[in-house]
């Protein structure tokens, strides 16, 4: 008998006896992480270790088609182990050349004899992924994947950091579920959310509360979905198993079926396992785009970096051609490559001026991005363009007439749900979009699964409780630093996240004197335009800045970058603490931020943070001697200097 833990005493086994009789043992390149995978009573089971220590105990695999149960009766009948090495580029992510290693498993699954599915598990050295393969029975070509028993055990007494999922047709206008909801954080295993579950990615921290239990983290979350499936999230099966679900039947105005049609063979999206006894591998993952392939050529050399949009500040009366034109002068004098032009600019503005600002833009080197409503018929949001984006032939449209204006892309927002033909919209999107070199930002959305490598023209997607609902709410500004420190160890982690943020502002308001107001200082707005990833940053910034901000800050928000060569975790806990370093070039960013007060301050190659954390900065970011520039206040610190090259 072959297993990971099979060193512990006796009653550390008795907790695990349905997975005591290990089939396969999987490892990782560097030997540390441990999967077994089982067959036994005819139903596949999978555990996940490392080190000797359980971080997914005991768990289910599976599916079931309309035309064959594949969760029992089963064998595995071979496995086929190679190695993968991949390095590739990508520009709009957390590091820009990634080597990726990985041992792969396929495990050939048979019943009656009969191969039905493959099993295929990728194992690198700090994540798991699984996705499965079906095939025809008889002359069966094609198949509805019903449901999924793929599912996730966690030790007992994790701790949970999730996003409950909304009931569909909710929220404004009823548009959601949008991935729009607050985390809980810290909280019990054992719930299931608002009744509906978890959005992805999902936290949990592991304690070590058995000799055999890690004390760690995992992140749960999927990648690869594209318009041959649904995008699902994580049910609560009772105490420390979740499951895979599909989207609720009232999504998408309750056209279509919760269920994923699919063509045979056909592979499945990839379900992903991040582990780490910290939160270093949780932040530095690369999974979600390691495990996809691009799907086009991009059209052309699609560029990035900062811009403004007016709507944060302005709300729906500034979409008007004179403020617009403010902003161009604006951007322009920031250096900025971009303004997001917001919903009502076709009748508040008006096509014909739209092309007046483009040219604008144009002679002042910047571009512009328009917003549209996704809608055909499901939701009530009201805001325009609507109609255009929903079909091929008005979409078309008009992105040909973007394209003939100089546009630079869109964002689009208030989509109905994670159904197929929801995904394949998002897909139709952006594939036209490429045809016409148009960049894509969705917002009110679904989670991103992959997309940045997937779609070479794919920007960000919101997909989280951003900036705008501070202005809505004094409730949200009070709270900003909670959330601010929880994104980069969840949502942020597996996709670029379109936030909008790092006002300057004392109010969110035009007259920057009524309004809700911001509670962080003007370091923290520094820090999480580098804290918050994404290619395309539309800052929350407005031109009264000039004049009313210190003029440190607008220096800094001239020069940050939006693209980042590496990524590091230095220290953190979410929704208290989050301290990461970004490199771009030959410069390192180290930016902190805190919501509980803890203090943090850079001394002579050291960063203290708290009363014993210190950290060396010197040879392992900064070479020795070097004094970056220094931006600190109560809730945050910014350190940027040159690379170590010794």
């Amino acid at each position: 008998m072959k297993k990971c833990i099979s060193f512990l005493m006796v009653v550390s086994l008795v907790s695990n006896i349905l997975c005591v009789r290990a089939e396969k043992r999987l490892v990782s390149p560097d030997k540390r992480i441990v999967v077994i995978m089982d067959d036994k009573k005819g139903q596949l089971t999978y555990e996940v270790c490392r080190d000797g220590k359980t971080f997914i105990r005991c768990s289910s695999l599976g599916l079931t088609t309309n035309s064959e149960n594949l969760t029992d009766g089963l064998t595995i009948s071979s496995c086929q182990i190679s190695d993968i090495n991949d390095t590739y580029t990508l520009n709009t992510w957390k590091q820009s050349r990634i080597n990726y290693q990985v041992s792969e498993t396929v495990c050939g699954i048979e019943k009656n004899g009969r191969h039905v599915m493959d099993v295929v598990f990728r194992i690198s050295n700090r994540d798991v992924a699984f996705c499965y393969r079906i095939y025809p029975k008889d002359n069966t070509l094609v198949a509805v994947v019903q449901s999924e028993a793929s599912s996730f055990t966690l030790p007992e007494g994790a701790q949970t950091f999730l996003c409950p999922q909304s009931k569909p047709m909710t929220g404004f206008a009823r548009t959601a579920p949008s991935y729009e909801t607050r985390y809980t954080l810290d909280d019990n295993m054992g719930k299931n959310g608002w009744g509906e579950g978890y959005t992805f990615p999902c936290l949990f921290k592991t304690n070590a509360t058995a000799p055999d239990v890690a004390d760690g983290w995992v992140l749960i979350s999927e990648t690869g979905t594209d318009g041959n499936y649904v995008g699902c999230r994580l049910l609560n099966h009772g105490g420390a198993t979740y499951g895979i679900g599909f989207p609720q039947q009232g999504e998408l105005n309750g056209q279509g079926s919760t269920c994923p049609s699919v063509a045979l063979p056909c592979q499945t999206p990839w379900r992903t396992i991040t582990i780490g006894e910290t939160l270093k591998n949780i932040v530095e993952t690369t999974v979600a785009n390691d495990l996809v392939k691009p799907k086009y050529a991009a059209s052309r050399n699609y560029e990035y970096g900062k811009g403004v949009w007016s709507w944060i500040i302005g709300m729906d009366a500034s979409c008007n051609y004179d403020e617009q034109k403010r902003y161009i002068d604006f951007a322009a004098a920031m250096g900025y490559r971009s303004v997001l032009i917001d919903a009502l600019w076709d009748t508040q503005i008006g096509y014909e001026r739209i092309e007046d600002l483009a040219r604008y833009g144009k002679e002042r080197g910047v571009g512009l991005f328009l917003w549209y409503n996704s809608n055909g018929s499901w939701n009530d949001a009201p805001q325009g363009p609507r109609h255009k984006m929903d079909r091929s032939a008005p979409r078309r449209k008009e992105m040909a007439w973007m394209q003939k204006t100089g546009i630079l892309g869109i964002k689009v927002d208030f989509f109905g749900g994670d159904k197929q033909p929801m995904m394949q919209l998002y897909e139709d999107i952006l594939t036209d979009a490429n045809d016409y070199g148009l960049q894509v930002i969705f917002h009110g959305c679904t989670l991103p699964r992959g997309w940045e490598r997937m779609y070479p023209n794919y920007v960000a997607s919101e997909a989280v409780l951003a900036s705008e609902n501070m202005h809505f709410g004094q409730n949200m500004c009070d709270d900003e630093a909670v959330c601010a420190c929880t994104h980069p160890f969840i949502r942020n982690t597996v996709g670029s996240m379109d936030f909008g943020g790092s006002t300057l502002n004392k109010h969110y308001n035009k007259d920057n004197q009524h309004g809700t107001e911001r509670k962080t200082s003007d370091v923290f707005a520094l820090a999480t335009a580098v804290l918050f990833q994404s290619s395309v940053q539309h800052f929350a910034l407005a031109p009264n800045n000039l004049t009313d901000a210190p003029a440190w800050a607008i220096d800094f928000m001239k020069t940050v970058p939006t693209t980042w060569d590496e990524t590091r975790f230095i220290d953190g806990y979410p929704g208290k603490l989050c301290v990461i370093a970004r490199r771009h070039g030959d410069k390192w960013y180290v930016a902190g931020i805190s919501s509980d007060a803890t203090p943090m301050k850079y001394q002579k190659g050291r960063l203290y943070i708290g009363k014993s954390k210190t950290v060396s900065l010197m040879g392992t970011l900064f070479p020795k001697g070097i004094t970056p520039e220094v931006y600190t206040d109560k809730d945050a610190i910014v350190i940027v200097g040159n690379v170590d090259n010794p």
